[in-house]
């Protein structure tokens, strides 16, 4: 845990329109479920600056409230200031991974991403959390179907810490 005794955790991916907020709607789900709201911060930002202070995608949107997440976040890029406000800097695939860790000014900050994948159960076969953008529908269900799986998994990684 951070000074303030929260675990923050900022997920990312290229745009933050897609994986990111469905990351951090899933999460902060998860989180209230678990009744640990007042121990967490969650965030999501994307790689680029195409969207920002857009709302997710509408297919991801509309994906997600059809598994009960209220995906509503307006989209940010990352800032190197976000590696001294989060703990955890979770990204969706190993561009994102690259992206990330080269902003970082020394191994602390690198070590603090981690990739999505690493903490999925139960789809192990997975290495990444593919985009969906240029895909159909069942992708955006792909993602909500990982992202799921993965933040049970960084849940209870961050409770056991």
């Amino acid at each position: 845990m951070t000074k303030k005794g929260k675990h923050t955790v900022l997920f990312i991916c290229l745009g933050n329109i897609c994986r990111s907020p469905a990351g951090e709607g899933i999460m902060k789900s998860l989180v209230e479920k678990a009744g640990l709201q007042d121990e967490f911060e969650i965030d999501s930002a994307g790689i680029g600056n195409w969207h920002v202070g857009q709302l997710p995608d509408s297919r991801m949107r509309k994906c997600g409230a059809e598994h009960g997440y209220n995906f509503n976040s307006h989209a940010r890029q990352f800032q190197k200031s976000d590696f001294g406000r989060f703990e955890t800097i979770v990204v969706m695939d190993n561009e994102n991974y690259r992206a990330i860790t080269s902003m970082a000014s020394c191994q602390a900050d690198k070590d603090k991403v981690v990739r999505m994948a690493d903490f999925l159960t139960h789809h192990r076969e997975y290495t990444t959390v593919p985009d969906p953008y240029y895909g159909d529908y069942s992708d955006f269900e792909l993602v909500i179907t990982l992202l799921e799986d993965a933040c049970q998994g960084l849940l209870n990684n961050l409770v056991e810490e």
